[in-house]
Order: structure tokens, then C-alpha cells, then sequence
């Protein structure tokens, strides 16, 4: 609050104001990633921010979906009107009976951050990997206090540090 003499100051603008983010989900467990996504949708929205929503068939499709992007030069932001300042990514796996949940999880995480560490792309990562069901819904829901907002605000404070850094450039 201002004091006597004082002008009471703005507000200071929200972290990721302003930002394009790529949202890339793979809706393989539709209820789950629906929670995850509307988190994430009520994050942006709260930040003052924008995102496009894609689509992929699996967990293992979201670095190749992410590689696309880089590669039709809308990520990281360029010359483009359309690009995005980052990527959020949404996905579940669930242990089976085979190792094939180990194949997923190490592959995708191993490749979404090759990607995104290569081209210094703000990744936010709410790809959850999961003993049971009940972990993951746990885990995804609770709007804003779940990890697809989580994801979000992880790849929004990515985003501030990349714009810090730009504009320190001389």
C-alpha cells in the first residue's frame, strides 16, 4: 500500500505474460490427459499466455512431434508470427506386465530432452510415469495443483530466463 506522498506501483507483469506455448499431448489414457490438459489450459490462461494444443498417438511420438516442430522452424520462437516460446509436454505411462513401460518412459524422456536441451526449447514435462491408475489420476488432476499446471509454469519460468537472457545480448 502507498503512503503519503507515494504513487503505489504496478504490478509487476505475470511470469510468461505474453508467451506461445506448443502443448503436445498424447491422449493414449484419454481420462488422464484430460485432466493434465486442463490444468495446463487453466495455467496459461492464468499466466496470460496462449497455446496450441497437438495431438499424438503415444508417449513415444512427443519427441518426434517436438522434433517437427524445430524442424518446420516454429520452435524455438524465430522469424515466425507463429512460433512458440515453448513446449509443454502431456502423457501418461502405466507399468505393465513386459518391459515395454521401460522402453517408453527412457526412450521419450531421453529424446524430449535431446531435443529441447539441442535447440534450448523451455520444456515443461508432465508425461507421467506410473506404477497404477490411481497414481497417475492422483497425480493429474486438482486443476492448477497438478502437474499439467505444473508443467506449464516449469516451462513459462524457462521461458522468462530465455527472454533474460536475450535481452542481455549486446
Amino acid at each position: 500500500m502507498a503512503g503519503r506522498g507515494q504513487q503505489a506501483s504496478q504490478a509487476p507483469p505475470r511470469q510468461g505474460a505474453g508467451a506461445r506455448i506448443l502443448i503436445i499431448d498424447a491422449p493414449y489414457y484419454a481420462h488422464i490427459s484430460g485432466e493434465l490438459l486442463a490444468g495446463a489450459m487453466a495455467e496459461v490462461d492464468a499466466a496470460g499466455a496462449t497455446a496450441e494444443h497437438v495431438v499424438v498417438p503415444g508417449a513415444l511420438e512427443i519427441p518426434l512431434a517436438l522434433a517437427q516442430a524445430v524442424a518446420a522452424g516454429r520452435i524455438p520462437r524465430g522469424s515466425h508470427r507463429t512460433g512458440f516460446d515453448g513446449c509443454v509436454a502431456l502423457g501418461c505411462v502405466i507399468r505393465g506386465a513386459t518391459t515395454h513401460y521401460d522402453t517408453v518412459c527412457t526412450n521419450t524422456n531421453h529424446w524430449l530432452m535431446d531435443i529441447a536441451t539441442r535447440h534450448a526449447i523451455p520444456l515443461g514435462n508432465a508425461i507421467l510415469t506410473v506404477e497404477t491408475e490411481a497414481q497417475a489420476l492422483e497425480r493429474a488432476r486438482g486443476g492448477r495443483q497438478g502437474k499439467g499446471a505444473d508443467a506449464v509454469r516449469a516451462c513459462l519460468a524457462l521461458i522468462e530466463h530465455a527472454r533474460a537472457f536475450t535481452k542481455d545480448r549486446v
